[in-house]
């Protein structure tokens, strides 16, 4: 079965909060839920994402935040003392440094760092940080506006994770539905994030459901 993360973007807390509501209605507590945060510069687009606002929804879920800004650090210490418990980062955002003081903040909280890239950034340029993660993402997705169509080419970055570490985490975020689910788990992806085919959907733990059992 493919792992589903529901991502709960929306541009206000009260959207948030109807989502939170929807997914109590089969998601069991304890599960990750996703959230993006962009900040206008790396991503042009912009959405709700306040680290306090998260704490006020009383979510029994474990969070993780895909860090869509030019300077994660700048970021990391708010969300992870909101009790986000893992930190998705751009590769084209790194450095030896940045992620040495990324580190030193995610054991602060005993939180996770998970690694993406933009679609168009080819899977070599991760090769240099590869191994340092168990955890990695494919945006299949360019940044920024949801309901996005999946990008086909990002199912060769899938392949070489899944090459070169056998035993990670391989999250995919954007496009997701039953077509492209089975794709992506061809090529070696075990764990789903998606967004409009859920809340779209007239009934969305029956579509959780069918995206578990792909």
């Amino acid at each position: 079965m493919m792992h589903v993360i529901p991502s709960v973007n929306c541009e206000d807390e009260a959207c948030a909060r109807k989502k939170i509501e929807t997914l109590r209605g089969f998601l069991p507590e304890g599960s990750f839920v996703h959230g993006d945060v962009t900040d206008g510069a790396f991503s042009s687009y912009k959405i709700w994402n306040h680290p306090h606002g998260w704490s006020r929804l009383g979510a029994p879920y474990l969070l993780e935040v895909h860090l869509m800004v030019e300077l994660p650090l700048d970021y990391a210490e708010d969300w992870f003392a909101a009790g986000a418990r893992r930190l998705i980062v751009h590769v084209e955002t790194l450095s030896r440094d940045v992620l040495h003081s990324l580190r030193q903040v995610a054991d602060r909280y005993r939180g996770e760092l998970m690694l993406t890239s933009r679609p168009e950034t080819h899977y070599l340029e991760l090769e240099p940080y590869v191994r340092e993660f168990t955890l990695f993402e494919v945006l299949s997705v360019n940044p920024g506006a949801p309901g996005q169509a999946f990008l086909p080419v990002t199912l060769e970055k899938i392949r070489f994770l899944r090459e070169v570490s056998p035993d990670a985490t391989i999250e995919v975020d954007g496009g997701v539905n039953l077509e492209t689910a089975k794709l992506v788990k061809s090529a070696g992806a075990d764990t789903l994030v998606t967004t409009h085919y859920l809340f779209d959907s007239p009934d969305p733990a029956a579509a959780f459901r069918a995206l578990e059992e792909i």
